[in-house]
C-alpha cells in the first residue's frame, strides 16, 4: 500500500525468511515485482535476511530475469570477501540460487579512493541510462532498509550528505556505523525513483517505524519522498505494531 495514503501493510515474519506462518506478502510482493520494468536496486540489511527473502521470492516469480539490471544503493569500502561487503553477500547468497548472472550487477569499483569510487559509480549509472550528467536517472524500484537510528542507504542523521543536491553518488568517510568509509546514493537520486519500497521486520524496528512514518520526524528514512513516484512500506506485525491499520 502506498505511504502517500498513510497506508501500511502488515505481513508475517515468514515472508522475510523467519519462522512464523506465511502467505500474504509473497503474493503481494511477487505481483509488485511483476508490474515493474527492468531495473531493481539492491541494498544490504543486517543478517542477510533480505538476500534470503529475495532468493525465495525470485525463484517463485515467472519473469524474465535476463532483463533485470541490479544496482546498489550503497556499498561499504571493504574487500569483496569481507563480511561487510554488500556485493559479496549478493554474489554468494543470491546469484547461485537464481538465474541472475554476475554481469547483471552494476557493481561499485573499490580500487581507488572512496571519492574516486563514488565518482566512477555515478558515471556507470549515467552510462547505463544513456544520460548526461545534468539529468537524474529514474529507477523503477528502490528497495530500502532503515537502521535503528533512522538511517537509510549510508545517509545518517545529522550528516552533511543529507544536504547534498548536486552529486548522485557520494563518498562518506566518517560513517557513525562501521565501516567508516562508504559509497552511497544521495536523496536527489533516491527521490527520483518510480517507487521506493521499505521492507522492515522485527520488534526492534517498531519504535523507529513510528518515529519516521507515523510521527514524521525528519530522520534520513523520512526524507525519502519520491517527487513523482510511490512510497511503499512492507512491515511484519512486530515492526508495524504502532502503525494504525
Amino acid at each position: 500500500m502506498s505511504a502517500h495514503d498513510d497506508g501500511y501493510e502488515n505481513v508475517s515474519d515468514d515472508d522475510y525468511g523467519y519462522d512464523n506462518n506465511a502467505a500474504a506478502a509473497d503474493d503481494d510482493v511477487d505481483a509488485f515485482f511483476l508490474i515493474h520494468f527492468t531495473l531493481i536496486l539492491l541494498f544490504p540489511i543486517p543478517g542477510g535476511s533480505l538476500v534470503n527473502y529475495l532468493s525465495t521470492a525470485i525463484q517463485s516469480m515467472k519473469v524474465d530475469l535476463s532483463k533485470w539490471q541490479l544496482f546498489f544503493c550503497d556499498e561499504r569500502f571493504v574487500a569483496e570477501n569481507d563480511s561487510d561487503s554488500t556485493y559479496g553477500v549478493y554474489k554468494t547468497a543470491l546469484i547461485p540460487k537464481t538465474s541472475l548472472k554476475e554481469e547483471q550487477f552494476i557493481w561499485i569499483d573499490l580500487s581507488g579512493t572512496v571519492e574516486e569510487c563514488a565518482h566512477d559509480y555515478e558515471k556507470k549509472i549515467l552510462k547505463e541510462f544513456d544520460m548526461e550528467q545534468a539529468v537524474v536517472p529514474r529507477f523503477d524500484l528502490l528497495l530500502l532498509g532503515m537502521g535503528p537510528d533512522g538511517h537509510t542507504c549510508s545517509l545518517f542523521p545529522g550528516h552533511k550528505l543529507l544536504e547534498e543536491n548536486h552529486k548522485l553518488i557520494a563518498a562518506i568517510e566518517d560513517s557513525p556505523k562501521p565501516p567508516p568509509k562508504r559509497v552511497t546514493m544521495t536523496l536527489p537520486l533516491i527521490n527520483n525513483a518510480s517507487c521506493c519500497l521499505f521492507a522492515m521486520c522485527g520488534e526492534g524496528k517498531a519504535d523507529m517505524v513510528k518515529k519516521v512514518f507515523v510521527d514524521k520526524e525528519p530522520l534520513p528514512a523520512g526524507l525519502v519522498q519520491p517527487t513523482n513516484g510511490d512510497l511503499i512500506c512492507i512491515l511484519d506485525e512486530a515492526a508495524g505494531k504502532y502503525v494504525k491499520q
